[in-house]
């Protein structure tokens, strides 16, 4: 962690003005840290007072380290079902532990779930640790947490992985702290060492600018949120076989301090561009949100939905449910057509796993074209009518 000794500290700004990550604000006559820090140490390096540190948990006997094995998925189950991205982290998970020469389990906590463990297996799993009981049936992060902690406790996996959604980013933060172990947010890639089993864990860093690999080498388990759809899911085996662990929940990690009064979806903007098989993206090109009706006639008449770029949700063209990225969805379509994106790598790195990428740009040197399939340098508001009147043609 990050610690500011306030007797040091001159209230001088440099730390605030040096954080990339607007993660320490100068409040009254000392700095102050908040939970976007990602100890990435520029702050410590230009203090001139020399009033911070970064404070690690070191560091654990080596041989504690060699105590854990195995790969443990924590399963995300909600509206009656299990989460995508759960069969997306099996998918990578299978892949580890046949590397790691181990094996692959998933703790699956909910109200009513005994039926999906089967799923959970023909997706990769060897072992589920199924967590029944009706006070599941609301996720409730306490809760929720307690129970993934005493898997890692009695299992002691080596590696844990959770999905980087509303819930999976909740929980994972309260397990890694309870339990002392190092946490990578927002993965894009992981990989095992071969030379030593470590899990490299990459993300992006410092606004998207740089894709940083991060290791864990003094705390087990290694710990890791992943994005979804930038992970495949392996292909579902229904003869598959493995084992049902029912846990027997302890009353006390029933206990919540949280009260779940409603819950409430939002049926205002029901886009869900990450389960779409077309998209059709507009970014700073279009120049204002009527552009956007012509992404959205090019959408309709794939069949598919509309996306756009950080630039236009943040000039208030689309509502931000729209938003490709990394501060919005990753999307992995069968076609992504960008239109009027210049594919920096903030957005490229939440579209990359398109099958098929089609740019529309008039700047032929945009980086957009180095991620295409196919590139068209041109105007968009002459190329995008063509292409939408050569398909009305071809449904004649």
């Amino acid at each position: 962690m990050l610690i500011i000794d306030s007797e040091k500290c001159t209230a001088c700004g440099i730390c605030e003005t040096s954080c990339a990550f607007g993660a320490i604000s100068v409040e009254v006559d000392c700095a102050v840290v908040n939970e976007s820090c990602t100890l990435c140490g520029a702050c410590v390096e230009n203090c001139p007072v020399g009033a911070l540190r970064i404070e690690t948990a070191e560091k654990r006997v080596r041989a504690d380290i060699n105590d854990y094995s195995g790969i443990l998925v924590f399963a995300e189950y909600r509206h009656g079902k299990v989460a995508q991205v759960s069969y997306e982290l099996l998918g990578i998970g299978r892949k580890l532990a046949e590397q790691r020469g181990t094996t692959l389990s998933a703790v699956l906590p909910g109200g009513a779930v005994a039926s999906l463990a089967q799923d959970l297996i023909a997706a990769g799993a060897d072992r589920v640790f199924l967590a029944e009981h009706p006070l599941l049936e609301q996720f409730r992060e306490d809760v929720y947490a307690g129970i993934l902690e005493q898997v890692i406790r009695e299992q002691k996996p080596e590696v844990v992985l959770a999905g980087a959604t509303a819930i999976g980013r909740s929980v994972i933060p309260y397990v890694a702290n309870a339990i002392d172990a190092g946490l990578t947010a927002d993965c894009t890639r992981l990989e095992i060492r071969e030379s030593d089993g470590m899990l490299l864990q990459t993300r992006p860093s410092f606004g998207g600018n740089i894709m940083a690999t991060i290791e864990c080498p003094h705390t087990r388990p290694q710990m890791a949120t992943v994005r979804p759809k930038v992970m495949a899911p392996a292909e579902p085996d229904p003869t598959r076989r493995g084992e049902v662990v029912v846990m027997q929940i302890p009353e006390r990690l029933l206990q919540s301090k949280i009260e779940v009064l409603e819950t409430v979806i939002n049926t205002d903007d029901q886009v869900n561009i990450q389960e779409v098989e077309a998209l059709v993206a507009g970014g700073r090109g279009l120049d204002s949100a009527k552009g956007f009706a012509l992404i959205r006639e090019l959408a309709n008449e794939l069949g598919g939905a509309v996306a756009a770029s950080r630039a236009a949700v943040d000039a208030g063209w689309i509502p931000y449910p729209h938003q490709v990225g990394q501060t919005g969805k990753t999307v992995s379509p069968k076609l992504y057509i960008a239109c009027g994106i210049s594919g920096a790598v903030q957005h490229a790195v939440g579209m990359q796993s398109a099958e098929i990428v089609v740019a529309i740009n008039k700047d032929k040197s945009a980086p957009i074209f180095d991620i295409a399939t196919y590139g068209v340098v041109g105007d968009l508001y002459e190329v995008v009518p063509r292409l939408i009147q050569r398909l009305q043609e071809m449904k004649k």
